[in-house]
């Protein structure tokens, strides 16, 4: 009961810690939300199907469909007779997916999916999409379109497929996307089968006792039968597996960029929530001094700090799930205008975001009291009735090693940066100023005096009373400035730390790209996911690499690698380049990069077995184990090679050298020069990652501003005596106030310049690590703006909230 009414009673004292779990809670439900919500879903195109079977994935599957090891024709056409033959299964249809896309006016219609946009006529069923007008195509130079193209049957459509662009007879109209090709022509597309859709006979159980509509569970025991060991069979939500790559890449995106937005809403929250409470328990010291004087123990002190901040946590978390559930349409809404959201993502509310959010509100709630507890209930009572300077001064030797030791991590984090990889050098900085932030947050008593003696020394010389104030209130009571310094310290920082990577690589990235590539015109692909057969023959001349997903087997496997998909489990799966360089692309052989030739065990001279995209498998031997270079990749075998096994394959930009004419005539390409290729190659990435920084920027400035306006008001609340005192010694409300704005500019000041000085480090070494990864010389590049902005935002909410609380509180004294 205590608790609940010093909650009550002492509202306005918790204010601060209620508003900091509230708006931590809401960030992480929505984030948390949307994660969820964003979950693969079964594709349009397999509502009509009750279950798939697909092929075993490889043994180092990620995940990805095209870990599955297609079948080869050989192989599924017993498959789809058994499947087709099971009690209920209407129909076994075997589903292509392969490039496709209509060209208008000269220039390719946008199609995102277009990578997967041809399908056999068959697919149609899936769906199940119906013909509207027209009849099926049988001819291999017959398509169906979708209604929505606006093109009529029995016109003349030219679409763009992987051999280039072709013309095709309009045969006929269905109400949904795609280009439907005859059975024949759609097999010569894609030879492989990666998945064989079973669509079910509704009528085959109607009339039964019971009947509630088709038996999925028998369907697909009966289907695992057929297949035996040659692979799986999904069904519900498991057929989401098959999500098309454009929405699985756009989902990715969105998940990194959510997931960055929930790390640094966790580090702030945690940060603001236990900076707040300490700044709460310790303006307590007195009331704490009086339970201890007449007999509460430790203990109950500390339960009653703990309890008080459970309760605040917990409302909180319950306000901030609401908020949460609000924004989530908002947060949605901006993925949508990054072009990272799933199409027809729906925001869907689950109970564990919630639960998740409200625990971690209010387990960091606990956390905080519990560690700015323990300090306040060890106090002697008089000691806390006094007041006294030495109580509010010294570090202890607790807390003097925990910063030491979180400033070593820090540091070392930083010189990790410098030498990480590309994919996680961003990640080491942001950890590396988190740990800095803290480092600096609990170090901050130990020089805050003597700063501040320092910062205020030029102002004493004209006599005025306000400078000695201020210098004393500091040192006096260096923790409670040391409270209000943290929040400050995590704004500027990440203000900083974000807009100076990006401004960073904004220089770093382009210089590199288009160092690599210096003398060569690229073409690159216009309105088209990739350059066709017919764009490569335009460009003879240069680098110009086919790209296929094999499988690799395992020594041993070479007698068996044709028996089936049980070899999948002995498989290594890889991206493997095709070639046109002679150096690389002898017939019958491959080349390996170091690190890829280790991880397969293999040296020169051995062969290998090697199953491609479409079911087959060749024996390769390793002609050279080069060191590693991402211009050539890592496992390169002969153009031709690749494209007798993977006829939907789309060739990737080509580099044609200086001393040879790059041809730009097909439509559907673009021609570069180096810098130019690199300025469009950065820009392709630079929208999202300048928008993913404002995010958080947003959020990390816009949570601290909140808590520092929170601080610096709980701060004016608890030093409304020490107003009183002063104005009852004749100080005027005009005074006052100009000493309250100078204490707060004060340490605005003092947080920011530490915010900028952690973030340094992290910089410094992503600069460094730039230099070396894109051999360019690499400078620390910071944003002024953005500093500007945070540093007069911070400044600006904590002078406010100050003063409203200072002349609320000198002018109720007044009356």
């Amino acid at each position: 009961m205590l608790i609940l009414a010093n909650v009550r009673e002492r509202w306005s004292g918790f204010l601060g810690a209620f508003v900091a779990v509230l708006v931590g809670v809401a960030l992480i439900s929505t984030t948390l939300v949307i994660y969820d919500s964003a979950r693969p879903r079964v594709q349009p195109r397999y509502d009509g199907t009750t279950a798939l079977a697909l092929p075993h994935k490889a043994a180092d599957a990620d995940g990805s469909p095209e870990d599955r090891m297609p079948w080869s024709k050989a192989e599924a056409e017993p498959l789809v007779a058994g499947l087709d033959k099971v009690p209920g299964v209407a129909d076994a249809v075997v589903d292509r997916s392969f490039y496709a896309q209509a060209f208008e006016g000269g220039k390719p219609v946008t199609d995102e999916g277009a990578l997967e946009s041809g399908h056999g006529w068959s697919s149609a069923r899936m769906a199940p999409y119906k013909l509207l007008s027209g009849r099926a195509p049988s001819a291999t130079n017959e398509v169906v379109v979708d209604r929505a193209l606006g093109v009529a049957a029995g016109s003349r459509l030219t679409v763009n497929l992987t051999e280039g662009r072709k013309q095709f007879t309009v045969v006929g109209t269905v109400d949904g996307p795609g280009y439907y090709f005859s059975e024949a022509f759609a097999e010569r597309q894609q030879p492989g089968v990666a998945a064989i859709a079973l669509i079910a006979d509704e009528g085959t159980y109607e009339g039964y006792e019971g009947y509630e509509g088709v038996d999925t569970g028998a369907i697909v025991a009966a289907a695992k039968k057929v297949l035996g060991d040659s692979g799986d069979v999904v069904s519900g939500d498991g057929r989401s597996e098959l999500q098309p790559q454009y929405i699985e890449h756009k989902r990715f995106l969105g998940v990194q960029l959510i997931s960055a937005m929930a790390v640094l809403g966790l580090f702030t929250t945690v940060f603001v929530v236990a900076s707040m409470l300490v700044l709460a328990t310790g303006m307590r010291r007195r009331e704490i001094g009086l339970l201890r004087t007449i007999g509460a123990a430790p203990q109950q002190v500390k339960r009653m700090i703990i309890g008080e901040a459970a309760v605040v946590g917990l409302l909180g978390s319950i306000a901030g799930c609401v908020a949460g559930v609000v924004a989530a349409p908002v947060l949605r809404s901006l993925l949508d205008n990054l072009d990272v959201a799933p199409p027809g993502m729906e925001v869907t509310v689950a109970a564990w975001p919630l639960l998740t959010a409200s625990v971690i509100g209010v387990g960091v709630s606990v956390i905080g009291a519990w560690t700015a507890g323990r300090k306040a209930a060890r106090v002697a009572p008089i000691e806390a009735l006094l007041d006294s300077r030495s109580a509010n001064q010294g570090m202890g030797r607790g807390r003097w090693i925990a910063g030491l030791a979180v400033l070593g991590a820090g540091v070392l984090l930083a010189i990790g940066t410098a030498t990480s990889s590309a994919d996680n050098r961003i990640n080491m900085a942001i950890f590396a100023t988190m740990t800095l932030i803290v480092a600096a947050a609990l170090l901050t008593p130990a020089f805050i005096g003597p700063v501040g003696r320092f910062l205020t020394a030029p102002f004493q010389r004209g006599g005025s009373a306000g400078p000695v104030l201020i210098r004393a209130e500091l040192v006096a009571n260096p923790r409670r400035a040391a409270s209000l310094v943290a929040p400050v310290i995590a704004a500027v920082g990440f203000a900083v730390l974000l807009s100076g990577m990006v401004e960073t690589m904004r220089v770093a990235y382009p210089a590199g790209e288009a160092l690599k590539v210096s003398g060569q015109t690229i073409v690159t692909p216009d309105g088209t996911p990739g350059n066709t057969d017919e764009v490569v023959a335009a460009n003879p001349v240069g680098k110009a690499a086919l790209p296929t997903r094999a499988f690799v087997l395992k020594a041993g496997s070479a007698a068996k690698a044709d028996k089936g998909t049980e070899q999948a489990g002995n498989a290594t799966v890889l991206d493997v380049l095709g070639s046109r360089d002679p150096r690389w692309s002898k017939p019958g052989e491959a080349v390996l990069g170091e690190r890829t030739a280790k991880k397969l065990g293999l040296t020169k001279g051995e062969e290998v077995p090697v199953r491609f995209a479409d079911g087959t498998a060749v024996t390769l031997r390793v002609g050279s184990v080069l060191p590693d270079d991402p211009a050539r990749g890592d496992f390169v075998v002969s153009r031709d090679l690749v494209r007798a096994h993977d006829p939907a394959a789309l060739t990737d930009d080509i580099f044609v050298p200086g001393d040879a004419k790059a041809s730009g005539a097909v439509p559907g390409t673009a021609l570069h020069d180096a810098a130019e290729y690199a300025l469009a190659d950065y820009r392709t990435d630079a929208k999202l990652t300048d928008s993913l920084a404002m995010m958080l920027i947003v959020i990390a400035v816009g949570y601290s501003v909140i808590a520092v306006a929170n601080s610096m008001a709980m701060a004016a609340h608890g030093r409304r005596r020490d107003f009183g005192v002063m104005k009852s010694a004749g100080g005027t409300v005009g005074q006052l106030l100009l000493v309250s704005v100078g204490e707060t500019s004060l340490v605005i000041v003092i947080g920011a310049a530490l915010g900028i000085l952690v973030t340094l480090p992290p910089l410094a070494g992503m600069a460094s690590g730039l230099s070396q990864a894109t051999s360019s010389d690499v400078s620390l590049h910071l944003s002024t703006g953005t500093l500007t902005t945070a540093v007069l935002g911070t400044l600006v909410a904590a002078v406010l909230a100050g003063l409203t609380v200072t002349a609320r509180t000198l002018g109720g004294r007044a009356a």
